[in-house]
């Protein structure tokens, strides 16, 4: 018999190339189990469920690589059972994402998510308030301030401005404290449509925390998830806000597969609400927002014509972050 060749990589080469087939056999059978009649949005949450399956066997091999650190099966044991359990957890929560991007399939159809993001679609930021009117429901004139309690969030719609695949995007500033200490900053990217909707062109989210026994107390920077920007690494615009929204409208926010997934469907025009920022009597837009990537997490949203969004209603914990004081620009 003859002893297979060893390559550089230290591993027969034989033993190589059935690895190599057998993952090539994988992801030919992964193609064949998506039906055709799926369509392409089921199919990229087919795809993207098994993404998720791999990543999660991936992470617990690492996770129990790690427990044979431990020095003795005391410890290792334990080390080795919270990551079973972690792995189950996780492989919950793919199905979860799963049922929750069939969902979004379903309210926007099949075909493939492919926005008509023209430079010559969109208006100069500049104009917004001038010739150029603003979009009820969100207005991106520069000096505009939206200011929360529950997070101690402050929205500022800053003069800066960021060119995103040709279109010119207003660049908005959220950031939220706690105790004081900026725990969040987020610069959005947002562009006026000719048709007066607001499209999000993406973001940089950066968070932040304080540690004990650090002098002075500073916020250090500890990711940035959910960042996004169109045109990069696949990632495409979403709507943020429709200008003449109907009920049964449902549409996406973003789309940065596994990073950026929002979602909102107009579930009213009518809406009645008072927060002590703002307050709408049968005229308030209320939508509902979610995402795959956090199944079973829903807001409901409020928007009072000419001042915007002035309630976020957690609905799985009842949670309000109420508008406190709108501020119009100059």
């Amino acid at each position: 018999m003859t002893t297979p060749r060893i390559l550089s990589g230290g591993e027969p080469r034989t033993l190589r190339l059935k690895i190599r087939f057998g993952l090539l056999g994988l992801g030919l059978f992964f193609l064949a189990a998506t039906p055709a009649f799926a369509g392409h949005c089921n199919s990229q949450a087919i795809s993207k469920r098994h993404s998720c399956i791999f990543e999660i066997h991936e992470e617990y091999w690492d996770a129990r690589g790690n427990c044979f650190d431990l020095f003795t099966s005391a410890e290792r044991i334990p080390c080795v059972k919270t990551a079973v359990e972690e792995r189950e957890e996780a492989r919950s929560e793919c199905e979860d994402q799963l049922m929750a991007r069939k969902e979004v399939c379903d309210l926007v159809g099949p075909g493939p998510y492919i926005p008509d993001f023209a430079p010559a679609n969109f208006i100069d930021p500049n104009d917004i308030g001038g010739s150029v009117t603003p979009n009820p429901y969100f207005s991106l004139v520069v000096g505009n301030t939206w200011e929360y309690a529950g997070d101690d969030e402050t929205v500022t719609v800053t003069d800066k401005t960021k060119l995103i695949a040709g279109v010119t995007c207003r660049v908005v500033n959220d950031v939220v404290r706690e105790d004081g200490q900026v725990i969040e900053d987020t610069n959005d990217w947002y562009a006026q449509h000719l048709n007066g909707d607001v499209w999000y062109c993406g973001e940089l989210a950066r968070d932040f925390e304080t540690f004990e026994g650090d002098e002075p107390q500073e916020p250090e920077l500890v990711e940035i998830d959910g960042s996004f920007k169109a045109g990069r690494d696949n990632a495409r615009p979403g709507i943020l806000v429709l200008a003449d929204p109907q009920v049964g409208d449902a549409y996406r926010q973003e789309m940065s597969l596994g990073e950026a997934e929002d979602f909102a469907q107009v579930i009213g025009i009518t809406g009645t609400e008072s927060v002590p920022g703002a307050a709408c009597s049968g005229s308030c837009l209320v939508t509902r927002d979610f995402t795959a990537l956090e199944p079973g997490h829903e807001e409901n949203k409020y928007y009072v014509p000419g001042v915007g969004p002035i309630l976020e209603v957690n609905l799985e914990e009842g949670d309000r972050l109420e508008l406190q004081l709108f501020t119009p620009g100059p």
